[in-house]
C-alpha cells in the first residue's frame, strides 16, 4: 500500500480562483505534492502552474473557452472564487453560485472514474436547509440573465446576495451528489470562518468589525489562508473516498457551538463590540 494517502503525485487538477488567499495557497500545496495545477482566474497566479487561463466567472462564453483552453481530462476542480458584497448584488450571486455551478458543469464531462470536487462556501450559508423552497426557485435558473433578474425582483426575501450564494452551493453540492457518485465523482464543500485574506476588508467594511470579531472568538484569531486549502485537499484526496455531499465547516468549532447553544451569537458580537470600544 502507497504511504500516499492524499494520492495527488501525477493527478491533474484544476483551479478556479488562484490568484490569492485560500485558491493560491491550495494551489501551492498542490504544485509541491506533486500535481499538475491548472488555474484559472480573472488575474494571472503567482504560483508556478503547469498553466494559467484567464476566466471571467460573469461570463458564460469566458468560462466555457477556459474549460477549452486547458482541455483534456482531470481528476479534481477546486472552486475556490469568490465576490464580497462590496461588488454589485447581482455579480455577487452570479459569481459566487451560477458561475462556479456552470464552471463544474463544463468540466463534468472530463471528470475522471474517482475524481472529486470541492467548492468554498462559507458559514454564511449556515441556513441553507431552512430555506429550500426560495433556494429552488433561484437555483432553477441556469441561464446567467435569468437568475440576475430573479435576484433583483426577489431581493428583499432572499437577503444578502453573498449568503444567497452560499446557501445555493451547499445545496447544489449536497443534491449532485447521489448523481455523481454513480459515476465514482464526488463533490464536496467547505463553510470556512473568516480568513485572514484581503477580502476580509471588504467583509468589515460590510458587516463591521464587532461581527467579524465574534466570529472569531471560538479560535481567537481568524484562520489563514493555509488552513482553510489543506480541508480543501483532503476533500478531494484519496483518503476521503467515501465522502460526498458533505458541507465541512471550518471554523474551529463555531458552527457545533451556535447550534448546539453553547455559543450564543447576539452575546458574542455585544463582547466584542465592547472590547473594541
Amino acid at each position: 500500500m502507497s504511504s500516499d494517502i492524499l494520492g495527488y503525485a501525477g493527478k491533474r487538477v484544476v483551479i478556479m480562483g488562484c490568484f490569492s488567499g485560500t485558491g493560491e495557497a491550495c494551489a501551492r500545496q498542490l504544485v509541491e505534492m506533486g500535481a499538475e495545477v491548472h488555474g484559472a482566474d480573472i488575474k494571472p497566479s503567482p504560483v508556478n502552474l503547469a498553466s494559467f487561463t484567464h476566466v471571467d466567472l460573469l461570463d458564460p462564453a469566458s468560462i466555457e473557452a477556459g474549460v477549452r483552453s486547458i482541455g483534456g481530462e482531470i481528476d479534481a476542480v477546486f472552486n475556490v472564487s469568490g465576490l464580497p458584497q462590496t461588488f454589485p448584488a447581482e455579480d455577487v450571486v452570479t459569481v459566487n453560485f451560477m458561475g462556479i455551478r456552470y464552471w463544474t458543469e463544463c468540466w463534468l464531462p472530463h471528470i475522471r472514474a474517482g475524481g472529486a470536487i470541492a467548492t468554498v462556501s462559507s458559514l454564511a450559508g449556515m441556513a441553507w436547509l431552512s430555506r429550500q423552497p426560495l433556494l429552488a426557485e433561484f437555483m432553477a435558473h441556469t441561464d446567467f440573465a435569468e437568475g440576475r433578474k430573479w435576484y433583483t425582483a426577489n431581493a428583499e426575501v432572499a437577503g444578502d446576495p453573498y449568503a444567497l450564494a452560499k446557501e445555493a452551493l451547499n445545496t447544489w453540492t449536497q443534491k449532485l451528489a447521489p448523481e455523481l457518485i454513480k459515476r465514482d465523482i464526488r463533490i464536496n464543500c467547505t463553510m470556512p470562518s473568516p480568513i485572514d485574506t484581503p477580502m476580509l476588508n471588504d467583509f468589515k467594511k460590510v458587516a463591521g468589525d464587532a461581527v467579524l470579531a465574534a466570529f472569531a472568538k471560538a479560535r481567537g484569531r481568524f484562520s489563514s489562508a493555509r488552513e482553510q486549502a489543506l480541508p480543501l485537499i483532503l476533500l478531494n484526496s484519496d483518503a476521503a473516498n467515501f465522502i460526498s455531499g458533505v458541507c465541512l465547516p471550518v471554523d474551529a468549532g463555531l458552527a457545533g457551538g451556535l447550534a448546539t447553544g453553547v455559543l450564543d451569537l447576539p452575546t458574542m458580537i455585544a463582547e466584542a463590540a465592547a472590547e473594541q470600544a
